[in-house]
């Protein structure tokens, strides 16, 4: 009949060493994995580490009054996330706020004035002819050849569909002049580039027997080309950011780009034949007739349906690479498929080895080249290192000072049960600092003022779940128990009521993070955080500690500095079992 109940004693009371373990354990672990991860420190946000902070505001185009909604504020982020990414920027926050408003946050090391000029730009999107092309750093090769479709029959196969890859000498069979010509009418007269049968397979410009000064001139923007070619190597960040720098769209240029094997890629592209204006929409579709996946269909305006037709004709009679076109944003060729025939339904689709995100992302980006939304730049506020560091410095004060004063009413209340508390408070402040440090590098976590409001806050409710436990064995040892029973009765009890009150807390940081944007959800996320890491706290090492140290006798005997004297607590006489009255003896039987 006693066995649940001894039981229960069992799993609660006389295995505490386990818990500890088991805390003590993962706070070993996480520790060694924030060392290893070569980050001992929180990532600090912009408010405190320094840098830039740039507020956009959307702007319909001419008729277009309905452009500004949810869907394109997202792939503008994206945009804008991929060009201060390109300027190595890899800790920069871009974010929407509101329905019309992208704030962007750049940390410090940046220019801010180059940063400005990229994300306050709308974005530039071009098809462009591919007249030589080359893994960067390695023997020429002929870029996969993807293939551009009409709606009618034919396709566009993004390059990830790799058929072939051509030795270092292959090259185009007709002369180098007249496929110029034929794909792009941009190098005119007798000065193209030319796909070099040499291992470079660089742009090189024909010789010329003209004399003429246009001549001259087209001649030394081929050497020129080359020359930027030869040299570029895409697989350097500082290079790929500045490939193309100044060129316009009506000049060929060179630029970066991966192919499927995740190599870069490096080109030579002619003049743009047609911009992202000239699409009219774009979408990732799943082909279920053909069974050949994801796919991306474009619809292209009436004007942009006639230069998409003349130049996948021109395109269409060429070699590869020469027959593929380069879809190029801000700079980055993002796909360049092969054209099989001239494409002259007004629509087209790029299939080949998509999956859905890769799909919905290019689709993303081809829209994007044609939104009808521009950017006004309404503040710029620059925070420097310094201030945020009095920052830091001011709210690492508050803290201690909040940590101080709940130390030392712990101490000054509850005595000897300070001894549990403040490790507990220890512990969970070990447990954050570490799971905030390996955050920063997994998620991108940034640690700001608010966030370390967050932090300061939540040591109330650490000590207020310590504070539960505590007076709830002082009410049992009120009714006359002793600390043992005492403890263990009063667990369930306080259990129940640190988990009511914390999920109210992890509530609130919720609804916070989701309905608020920027700084605050910095709040909101430390917050739920450390609510979540309070109930691990009190479950795996408050309780334990406090069930190893009732046994102690400093404890167990009530002593008046353990903070559990009964006699100052007002306690009932001690709990007996009282015995039923003996029947009366029979004096005869007596």
């Amino acid at each position: 009949m006693a066995a649940p109940k001894k039981g229960r004693s069992a799993s609660a009371q006389s295995r505490p060493g386990r818990s500890l373990a088991f805390i003590l354990i993962a706070i070993a672990a996480l520790t060694g994995g924030m060392f290893l991860s070569g980050h001992p420190t929180p990532r600090l946000g912009i408010d405190l580490a320094g840098g830039t902070s740039i507020t956009l505001t959307a702007k319909n185009e001419p008729g277009q009054p309905n452009a500004i909604n949810q869907t394109n504020m997202n792939t503008a982020v994206d945009i804008m996330n991929r060009r201060v990414n390109g300027l190595g920027v890899s800790e920069a926050e871009v974010q929407t706020q509101g329905s019309d408003n992208i704030i962007v946050n750049i940390p410090k090391g940046t220019n801010s004035k180059e940063a400005r000029d990229q994300v306050g730009t709308t974005a530039k999107l071009y098809f462009r002819p591919v007249l030589a092309t080359e893994v960067s750093g390695s023997a020429a090769s002929a870029s996969p050849s993807p293939s551009a479709s009409s709606s009618s029959s034919s396709k566009a196969t993004d390059k990830a569909t790799q058929k072939a890859t051509s030795s270092s000498s292959a090259s185009p069979t007709s002369s180098a002049t007249s496929q110029g010509r034929a794909v792009t009418d941009a190098l005119k007269a007798d000065s193209t580039p030319s796909a070099s049968s040499s291992a470079s397979s660089s742009a090189s410009p024909s010789a010329s027997s003209s004399a003429s000064p246009s001549a001259n001139a087209a001649s030394a923007a081929a050497t020129k080309l080359q020359a930027q070619y030869t040299a570029l190597n895409c697989a350097d960040k500082a290079q790929r950011a500045k490939a193309g720098e100044g060129s316009k769209a009506t000049d060929p240029t060179v630029a970066c780009g991966k192919n499927s094997s995740g190599q870069w890629q490096k080109y030579v592209l002619g003049p743009a034949e047609v911009s992202g204006t000239d699409i009219k929409s774009a979408s990732a579709v799943f082909d279920t007739q053909s069974a050949a996946g994801w796919k991306v269909t474009m619809e292209f305006t009436s004007g942009g349906s006639k230069k998409f037709a003349d130049i996948t004709g021109k395109l269409a009679k060429n070699q590869s690479p020469q027959n593929q076109f380069a879809i190029v944003l801000d700079g980055d060729v993002v796909s360049d498929p092969f054209v099989q025939q001239a494409l002259t339904g007004g629509s087209a689709e790029i299939s080949g080895s998509f999956d859905q995100t890769e799909a919905q992302s290019l689709a993303n980006m081809l829209k994007y080249g044609a939104l009808p939304l521009t950017f006004k730049e309404s503040s710029v506020t620059t925070v420097t290192a310094a201030l945020g560091g009095e920052q830091l410095h001011a709210g690492l004060i508050a803290g201690a000072i909040g940590l101080g004063l709940v130390v030392i009413y712990l101490v000054v209340y509850y005595r000897g049960l300070s001894i549990i508390a403040i490790p507990s408070l220890l512990v969970s402040g070990a447990l954050t600092y570490v799971i905030m440090a390996l955050l920063g590098p997994t998620i991108g976590f940034a640690l700001n003022l608010p966030a370390v409001c967050g932090a300061i806050v939540a040591i109330g409710i650490t000590a207020d779940s310590f504070i539960v436990f505590f007076e709830r064995i002082r009410d049992e040892i009120r009714e006359g128990r002793s600390l043992r029973p005492a403890v263990e009765r009063a667990w369930p009890r306080a259990r129940r009521t640190i988990l009511v009150s914390d999920f109210v807390s992890f509530l609130a940081a919720a609804v916070l993070f989701i309905v608020t944007v920027g700084k605050v959800q910095g709040f909101a996320f430390t917050l739920g955080l450390t609510t979540v890491l309070d109930v691990v706290v009190v479950f795996f090492f408050t309780k334990p500690l406090m069930t190893l140290l009732a046994r102690r006798k400093f404890y167990a005997s009530g002593s008046k500095w353990s903070g559990l004297d009964p006699t100052a607590l007002g306690a009932k006489p001690p709990l007996r079992r009282t015995r039923r009255p003996s029947a009366p003896v029979d004096p005869k039987e007596a």
